[in-house]
């Protein structure tokens, strides 16, 4: 599927205008995974947005994945999910993949650059498998995303002007580019899993 489809099909899974309601639910998902995470790092500075990544990515992913497949309204509520189950392999899971791309990094920027996209949909699949571990999450990642991480690279790069659009609005206008994306990245993780793969 293209991009063009990939983000037609993210429009019409937020309501296809920039105020409907599906769209506005999910600006809202998106400023309390921003607000959560700016707290936590203010509360315990250095650690505190360390320990709840990887469950508000879990949230995050889970969230915008169900209404993806379901097209029903967006539950709030399900951003914390991350945090009533399996938070220790959740934490793991965000804590290992940061760390792992981090010394990737080290070898130079680029090394970093495609061990975070082998690894994008880490969160997707632990909600698809929630009895894998951390492991198990980076290696099917990793598998799904043979042949694919220049797809995802391209649909990431193509939302560029709408950031750039936004910024001018004094960066308000980002707030409604950001749910679109993750609209976006949890259409191409569905059409992906369609696809024939291994572990």
């Amino acid at each position: 599927m293209s991009n063009q489809e990939l983000k037609q099909k993210a429009r019409a899974q937020l309501g296809n205008k920039l105020f409907s309601n599906a769209w506005l639910m999910a600006l809202l998902a998106c400023a309390i995974v921003g607000a959560i995470t700016a707290g936590a790092a203010t509360v315990v500075p250095g650690l505190g947005a360390l320990l709840i990544f990887g469950a508000i990515e879990y949230g995050s992913a889970r969230l915008f994945l169900d209404q993806a497949r379901s097209g029903s309204p967006m539950e709030i509520g399900t951003l914390f999910s991350g945090f009533s189950s399996d938070f220790g392999e959740l934490f793991l899971l965000g804590f290992l993949s940061s760390l792992f791309i981090a010394l990737w990094s080290l070898l130079l920027v680029i090394p970093g650059i495609v061990k975070s996209y082998s690894w994008a949909l880490i969160y997707y699949i632990k909600r698809d498998h929630p009895e894998y571990d951390w492991r198990q999450c980076l290696n099917e990642s990793a598998a799904m995303m043979n042949d694919h991480k220049l797809d995802l690279f391209l649909l990431d790069l193509s939302f560029i002007g709408w950031y750039l659009l936004g910024s001018l609005c004094f960066g308000l206008g980002t707030l409604w580019v950001a749910p679109y994306h993750k609209a976006a990245k949890a259409q191409f993780y569905a059409e992906l899993c369609k696809e024939p793969h291994i572990i």
